[in-house]
């Protein structure tokens, strides 16, 4: 019998600089590189559970902006499915780091992109990293989206497989 999926949420977080800075944060059990994210607590929204828990995850308020997409993949033996936001941070956190959370660090999308521990957070992060910042540069020229790797053509034969819960998803978030 399939478990039933985690549901959970998180952002792509941007902080302005001369180069906009992507967050991703170091996790102290498994002292992994990974985006902020987590899943959501009984009644709350994944939107509203995205900036709890980018919040918690940073120690920054962010301001919460366009859905950007999900993510499913499997953990410990289900899938997770992790709904994303584009988030703008302030300069200055606002409050200390939830305690799973080791360190954060702000970088360039590209630096940001190599950090990150798993490959198909890294996959999904240089599809819609650009998408973020071009929004964030607003009337500045928009930001010139890399020439599709290869391990990306791979990606997308692995959507075309997507799950009975992927599908779903994919089917309520056009729909609303």
């Amino acid at each position: 019998m399939a478990r039933t999926a985690v549901l959970a949420a998180g952002g792509i977080v941007l902080r302005q600089a001369v180069t906009p800075l992507v967050a991703v944060v170091r996790l102290r059990k498994r002292n992994e590189w990974v985006l902020p994210k987590g899943k959501l607590d009984n009644g709350e929204t994944p939107r509203a559970a995205a900036e709890r828990e980018v919040n918690e995850e940073t120690g920054h308020d962010v301001s919460v902006h366009e859905f950007l997409g999900t993510m499913v993949y499997d953990s410990r033996g289900g899938s997770k499915v992790v709904h994303f936001w584009r988030m703008e941070a302030g300069r200055d956190p606002v409050r200390g780091l939830m305690r799973d959370v080791k360190a954060v660090e702000w970088l360039p999308l590209t630096d940001a992109v190599d950090r990150l521990s798993r490959g198909y957070e890294r996959a999904f992060l240089e599809h819609v990293g650009p998408i973020a910042l071009s929004a964030v540069n607003g009337a500045r020229t928009p930001v010139a989206r890399a020439p599709e790797p290869a391990r990306v053509e791979a990606r997308s034969e692995f959507l075309d497989q997507r799950s009975f819960v992927q599908k779903a998803w994919d089917w309520l978030r056009r729909a609303a």
